[in-house]
């Protein structure tokens, strides 16, 4: 197909210079007559439509150029083209192939067949050389592909093939591409010193949901779960909602909240905003953070009752207003005045940004900005946030890290020792089970630290450590059983003297 269209294209490019030299000699009117007569011919002969995609648009890359060049790149390996070429950058994880100059290959797509030709024309030296004067990204020559289609196809090339080839452009770029993990730079060296809003590094996490020490069933769900949301992008669309999830990652420290984030940036394949709140100077600014991170990601807050004095301000405020009603009003005027100076101290201290910033940023009008976004929020101590921070529909799903018990270690036993089964395994039930013990620090146990250990003295090190640990909960737990014993006795010591000397009040007065 693609010769004979070649072949067909130079012969009409010949008849229309010809036909241009002859119809000078020929007056208006006969020569509108011979043109609307050619075109009719033209079109019965060579019914074919070209499309050309620039690498360059106005003086920009133009993104679609990119895209086509990963389809038809991988279609490439699979065609029968002869001329390729070979790339890789730095934040590539492969080779990327793609058509050489001059190269054509064949396309498919609901019946309709399309040819595709590369064209590289090296621009002249005075050319090149006022672009490169303006601008370093523009290259020495310009590059395009060239589309050539039957016209009884144009409405599946502009309604549906170019949507189609571009999607699966993206589709490769993005899972050829290296994960990002992103940190925030403070807001005020963003304009002043010349620096973004983001820095970036690569991601190498080898995190996964297999290595993660955690109850099947409960990490099975949160898989169900971000499939459900990734295959989502029509279900949020029918039902009026913006393609976004929050998940909030509760527990003592070393548990495996930072582990569970890498875990899904992995097996989603996203890139991670880690957020900053502290380096946030205002509302507005985390507003331009947002509209800076992009699609198919996931933007982490870490220990967010700790990041910025943003939770449970409204508890406070409430609390401090049943406390003033309780008093007397001279006491209340003196003690609303000096709350009014306390409020306005800590406003002044804590800048513009708020938690109503904070709760439009997770779920306002603005949050709608990108499409498939992960929201994770992570805490020791949930009971500290504010509940409109962390209801359903902003935090999505609330997540437990808990300490190690008997199905997570069997997980950790598989990754560090390779075993599946040991007559120590159900000794090591027992006392998880009694033992409150992160598994983090059952992780430690079970690493080799040298070539001469194996499983066995592993086991026996972390069943040691739970023992001590037993011992010294027994301990704690005693100490304050008879500390909680020593002031219930004081308290009915004193309620007794109390009682005593009310008693003896009575009996004076009765006398």
């Amino acid at each position: 197909m693609t010769t004979s269209l070649t072949e067909l294209g130079s012969k009409f490019a010949g008849l229309m210079l010809i036909w241009g030299i002859i119809q000078q000699y020929f007056p208006p009117a006969l020569s509108k007559r011979f043109d609307y007569l050619w075109r009719r011919v033209e079109n019965h002969f060579y019914p074919y439509v070209q499309i050309t995609i620039d690498e360059f648009s106005n003086g920009k890359r133009n993104e679609i150029y990119s895209h086509i060049n990963s389809y038809l790149g991988t279609k490439s390996i699979k065609k029968d083209a002869k001329l390729l070429k070979v790339e890789k950058s730095k934040n590539s994880k492969s080779f990327a192939v793609s058509l050489d100059e001059g190269e054509e290959i064949t396309d498919e797509f609901q019946g309709a067949k399309f040819s595709w030709r590369n064209y590289s024309v090296k621009l002249s030296d005075d050319f090149s050389g006022h672009r490169s004067s303006r601008s370093n990204s523009v290259p020495m020559e310009k590059k395009s592909y060239r589309l050539t289609f039957n016209q009884r196809d144009r409405e599946i090339v502009t309604g549906k093939y170019l949507n189609h080839i571009t999607e699966e452009g993206k589709a490769i770029q993005f899972l050829n591409r290296k994960q990002k993990i992103y940190s925030n730079n403070c807001s005020n060296d963003w304009y002043w010193y010349g620096k973004g809003m983001w820095r970036d590094i690569n991601f190498e996490h080898p995190a996964t949901f297999d290595t993660l020490a955690m109850d099947p069933k409960k990490k099975a769900e949160i898989i169900n779960d971000l499939i459900a949301f990734s295959k989502g992008k029509d279900y949020y669309s029918k039902v009026g909602k913006a393609w976004k999830r929050g998940y909030l990652l509760y527990g003592p420290p070393g548990t495996g909240k930072s582990t569970m984030i890498a875990a899904i940036a992995n097996y989603l394949n996203y890139d991670i905003y880690d957020l900053e709140l502290t380096s946030v100077k205002d509302n507005s600014g985390l507003k331009k953070l947002l509209m800076e991170t992009t699609s198919k990601s996931i933007i982490v807050i870490e220990d967010i009752d700790c990041s910025i004095d943003l939770t449970g301000k409204r508890k406070k405020k409430k609390k401090k207003e049943n406390e003033t009603t309780s008093e007397d009003q001279e006491e209340d005027s003196d003690s609303s005045s000096t709350e009014k100076e306390k409020e306005s101290t800590e406003n002044k201290e804590t800048g513009k940004l708020t938690l109503s910033g904070l709760l439009n940023f997770i779920d306002g009008i603005w949050s709608a900005c990108g499409q498939e976004r992960i929201i994770i929020f992570t805490t020791n101590h949930k009971e500290k946030l504010d509940p409109a921070l962390i209801r359903r529909g902003r935090m999505d799903m609330h997540i437990e890290m808990s300490y190690c018990r008997y199905e997570a270690f069997k997980v950790l036993a598989k990754n560090y020792l390779n075993l599946e089964t040991h007559t120590l395994f159900q000794q090591i039930q027992g006392l998880l089970e009694e033992v409150d013990m992160s598994p983090c620090d059952v992780a430690e146990h079970l690493m080799l630290k040298n070539a001469s250990g194996g499983p066995q003295i592993c086991l026996d090190n972390l069943i040691q450590a739970l023992i001590e640990a037993k011992k010294k909960k027994a301990n704690k737990d005693s100490k304050e059983s008879k500390e909680k014993a020593k002031q219930n006795s004081m308290k009915i010591k004193k309620f007794s003297a109390k009682f005593l000397r009310s008693f003896g009040s009575v009996q004076k007065l009765l006398k």
